[in-house]
C-alpha cells in the first residue's frame, strides 16, 4: 500500500467497523478481547499511527499528564513560580516519554471544571496535577468521579485520599523571617497575602502571626491582596501612608515583593533603610533587582519532581514515588536591615 494507511482500512483488515477501531484506540468499553486483538494485529501489519493515539494502541496510555492553571494568562506570564513547578514535572516526565498537557482557563468558575472534565472524556491524559489547594476544594471528588489519577502540590484543606506531596518543617522558613526581623529590632511587621480561599495563605498567615506573638508581638497590619504586583503597589501604598506605618513587610511572593519594594522606592522610601522587606518562594528576579531581595526559599523544583514521581508510580512507570523536597529556609540579601533608629 503506497499511500498512508487509514482507520477505514485497519476496520477492514480486522473485520470490525470503523467505530470499533476508534474504541480500542480510545480505550473505550463494549468491545471484546479477541475484538481488540484483531484491531491491534491489523494496526500494527499496517504500520498505523493515528497522531497521538498511536502509543495507546500499544499501551492503552495516552503518556500525558495535564496540568489545569486558574490564572489568566497575564497573571501567569507575570508569575516564575509555575515555570519552575513545570520545570521539575518535566525533568521526570520526559526522561519516560510523557509530555505536560497544559489548560490555562481563566478565573471563571466553571472553566476549571469544564476543562478536566473534557480531558477526562476525551481521554487525553493518565493523570493530573492539581496546585493551589483551595478551602472547600471540589476538585478531589470531580476527579474520582472522572476515574482520573491526581496529585495535589501543597496542603489539602481536609483529610482526602487524592495524595499530596510537600515539604517537610512547613513553617520554618516564614519563622525564620520574622525571627530574623525582630532581632534586627523590628516591631512594626506587617504581611501582605493573597487570597484568603487558597489553604497555604492561610497557613502561611498564621504561621506569621504565631511567630510573631512568640516575641510577644502581633502584625502591625495584614494585609489581603491578590498575588499580583498592582495588589501589592496598592498595599505598599497604604501602609506607607498610615501615620504608623510598619518598618517592615513580608509579601506572601517574590513577584508582590519586588513590586511593592520597587513602590516604596518610588515614594522616596529608603530600602532597607526605612523599609525591610521580604518575599517568598526565592525566585531568580530577586537575585536582579536592586536592593536583591530577601526571602523565604521554597523547593519548587522539587515538588514539581516529587508531583511527577506520585503520578509516574500510580501508572506503574517508576518503584516508589520518594523525593526529597528541601524544607523552606530563610535566604537573607540586602532588603532587610535594622529597623530604623537602630544601628
Amino acid at each position: 500500500m503506497s499511500r498512508k494507511p487509514t482507520i477505514a482500512d485497519v476496520a477492514a483488515l480486522a473485520g470490525v467497523s470503523v467505530a470499533a477501531v476508534s474504541k480500542v484506540v480510545n480505550g473505550k468499553g463494549g468491545i471484546s478481547a479477541p475484538t481488540r486483538e484483531r484491531v491491534l494485529t491489523a494496526a500494527s501489519k499496517l504500520r498505523w499511527t493515528p497522531s497521538a493515539a498511536a502509543v495507546a494502541l500499544r499501551s492503552a496510555k495516552t503518556r500525558a499528564i495535564g496540568m489545569v492553571a486558574k490564572r489568566s494568562p497575564d497573571l501567569l506570564s507575570a508569575d516564575p513560580h509555575f515555570t519552575l513547578l513545570i520545570s521539575g514535572l518535566e525533568s521526570e516526565l520526559s526522561p519516560l516519554g510523557y509530555g505536560l498537557l497544559l489548560h490555562i482557563v481563566g478565573e471563571e468558575p466553571s472553566a476549571e471544571e469544564a476543562a478536566y472534565r473534557r480531558l477526562a472524556d476525551e481521554r487525553r491524559v493518565d493523570g493530573v496535577v492539581l496546585t493551589e489547594s483551595r478551602i472547600g476544594d471540589t476538585r478531589f471528588e470531580l476527579l474520582r468521579t472522572l476515574g482520573v489519577n491526581a496529585v495535589l502540590i501543597g496542603t489539602p484543606w481536609r483529610a482526602d485520599p487524592v495524595p499530596s506531596v510537600q515539604a517537610t518543617c512547613l513553617d520554618h522558613g516564614i519563622r525564620a523571617a520574622v525571627d530574623h526581623l525582630v532581632d534586627h529590632g523590628h516591631r512594626r511587621v506587617a504581611y501582605v497575602s493573597g487570597p484568603e480561599d487558597r489553604v497555604h495563605t492561610v497557613y502561611r498567615r498564621r504561621v506569621f502571626e504565631d511567630a510573631l506573638a512568640a516575641h510577644d508581638l502581633a502584625p502591625s497590619h495584614s494585609v489581603v491582596s491578590d498575588f499580583t504586583a498592582a495588589g501589592a503597589v496598592e498595599a505598599i501604598g497604604g501602609l506607607l501612608a498610615d501615620r504608623r506605618r510598619p518598618t517592615a513587610v513580608l509579601f506572601a511572593n517574590d513577584s508582590m515583593a519586588v513590586a511593592g519594594m520597587s513602590a516604596a522606592r518610588r515614594l522616596g522610601v529608603d530600602v532597607p533603610g526605612e523599609l525591610s522587606v521580604i518575599g517568598h518562594d526565592d525566585l531568580p528576579l530577586g537575585e536582579l533587582v536592586y536592593p536583591q531581595l530577601t526571602t523565604v526559599r521554597q523547593d519548587l523544583v522539587g515538588l514539581g519532581r516529587a508531583a511527577a514521581r506520585v503520578l509516574l508510580a500510580s501508572l506503574g512507570e517508576v518503584e516508589g514515588a520518594a523525593v526529597d523536597v528541601r524544607p523552606p529556609e530563610m535566604v537573607v540579601r540586602e532588603s532587610t536591615g535594622p529597623a530604623p533608629g537602630r544601628t
